[in-house]
Formats: structure tokens, sequence, C-alpha cells
């Protein structure tokens, strides 16, 4: 990875495709749809935020200095065990998670419990946004779905072969395997296809994210399309630079001087010279005799 005294470190980017931007380091973007609720938050001073709704019905906690970096949950009252589970790791943009907790926020606004009400029986209502984005169904082990992304670095794992309220069924990965690049998200048995569908569709989403440099993974940066947020300054001239640019305006300026030249003196000769095509509009004609005095006679010879 770049070292931090490299000015580049902190260069914002516009990182595409989103899935391998990275973490930003902080969870705002995904825990602020349920702070809006205006239930109570926990803060422990070590980095660690756990967030409620005012029914303590939706938790979710945010864990700084931990690989599952986000833990998300729904219960049907405060006091009894969860009904699903949501959990994403450090490297997952915070971006994607937002595309689960603004869904969540929604549901519980809307206040028909439709985050309690379990998965579909249609397993597709999960990962159609995937399909919709151009993923396509890849092979796998039998009795599980594999929906691959088309650069192949990301995807969705369905393993239908767990069926316990725990067991994490739904599977979200993006980015090379290992601890440090590898962003993983997954859902347990219980949870509402819906739900699922949100964060695929936030996962497959086409805008960028923003990211400084330092922040995308270093396996990931040659498998990412990076554009600057504020394009980079002109370089400063050197002097030679200033030379030749002075030594080229000096000789347009010569070019264009002459070239007026040539163009005033043709001008000039245009207007004092008859043109040959021109013709006088009449005729010359011969001078008239002066019929004022008659004409003289010969003069006789000398001695006649």
């Amino acid at each position: 990875m770049l070292a931090p005294t490299d000015d580049d470190v902190w260069v914002e980017y516009r990182v595409t495709p989103r899935y391998l931007a990275g973490s930003s380091g902080i969870g705002d973007p995904g825990i602020k749809p349920i702070i809006d609720l205006g239930g109570p938050c926990h803060e422990d001073g070590l980095g660690n935020l756990t967030v409620s709704s005012p029914d303590q019905r939706l938790k979710v906690g945010w864990f700084g200095d931990d690989y599952l970096l986000w833990k998300i949950a729904a219960y049907a009252d405060g006091f009894s065990p969860p009904r699903w589970v949501a959990t994403f790791n450090q490297n997952t943009p915070a971006e994607i998670v937002a595309g689960l907790t603004t869904a969540l926020a929604q549901d519980y606004l809307d206040g028909n419990g439709r985050f309690l009400a379990g998965p579909s029986r249609h397993r597709a209502d999960g990962f159609r946004p995937l399909i919709e984005a151009g993923w396509r169904r890849s092979a796998s082990e039998p009795g599980t779905i594999a929906i691959t992304a088309p650069d192949k670095q990301a995807g969705l794992l369905i393993d239908n072969r767990r069926y316990a309220p725990d067991d994490d069924v739904w599977t979200l990965w993006a980015g090379p395997p290992g601890w440090g690049t590898r962003a993983e998200g997954t859902f347990t048995t219980g949870t509402p296809t819906h739900l699922i569908a949100a964060t695929a569709a936030a996962m497959a989403d086409p805008a960028p994210l923003i990211r400084c440099r330092h922040q995308i993974p270093r396996e990931c940066q040659g498998l990412v399309q990076l554009s600057p947020v504020i394009p980079p300054s002109p370089p400063v001239p050197t002097p030679l630079d200033v030379r030749r640019t002075a030594v080229a305006q000096a000789l347009d300026r010569a070019t264009r001087t002459q070239a007026a030249g040539r163009r005033a003196l043709a001008a000039h000769t245009r207007t004092t010279l008859p043109h040959p095509a021109i013709k006088p509009d009449h005729p010359p004609t011969a001078p008239r005799p002066n019929r004022a005095s008659p004409p003289s006679l010969p003069r006789p010879a000398p001695g006649r």
C-alpha cells in the first residue's frame, strides 16, 4: 500500500465498481437511516456504536475494532431473541450497508411489520436486482445457487442446505479472497427477501463511490477504474516552456503582419489601376473639326 507521505494517497477518486472500493473507515452512511428514527444511541468510547429504534425492535451495531464490523438485527420486541441477523465485515463499503438499513428504516416507518415477515417463498426475488444488472448464474455445489458479476469479482451464494434460524444462508461477496481484501455480507435464514434484494441493489448500483487511494485495498487497485474528483492542475511551465511560447507568439505576430501588408498592397493596386475586364460606358469618339475657320488653300509656287 502507498506510504502516507505520498501526496496521491489523499487525492479523492470516484471508484467503479463500487463493491471493490473498500471501507471509508466510518459507518455514518450505514447507521444514519436508523439514527434518524430517533431511538437511543450508545457509544462506549472505543469506537463502538449501537443504535436502536425507539421500541428496540431494530438494532444496528458498528464495531470499529472488529472483523465483523456491522451487526444488524430485528426483534419481535425488546426482550425476545432476534428474528434474523445480518453481518458485514470491515471491507464492506458502508454505502452498500446503507441499502439494507434504508429499506429497514422505511419498513419501520410504514408500520406494517414487514421487516419481521420472514423470507419470500421465491428465492429469486432476493437476487433479481443482480440479474437485472447483468449478473449471471454460475456453477456451484449441489444445493446452492451462485450469482456472479460480469467481472467475476463479486457474487452471491445461497446455501439451501442450511435452514436453522441462525444459519447464514445468503452471502454477498466482492474482491479477491483474503482478510484484507474480500468484502462479505451474510443474512440468516429468517431475513426478509426484500431486504436482501435492497442490499443487492446497492451492491450492483453503477454509481461510483468516493475514496482516497489508500482506502482502496491494494489488491483491488488494479481491478477498479479511478477518476479524480478534482481534475489535477495543469503543470507549472518551465523557463524553457516560457521561452518557446514567446518565440512561437513572435513568429505568429510576424506572419500575421506580413500577411496584412500583402493584403493592403493588393487592395491599393485594385483601387488605383483600371481593371482589364471593366469597359467604359461610352466608347471614345474622334475629335470634331473646328468649323469657325475655313480650310486653308495651298499657296502658289514662287516665280509663277
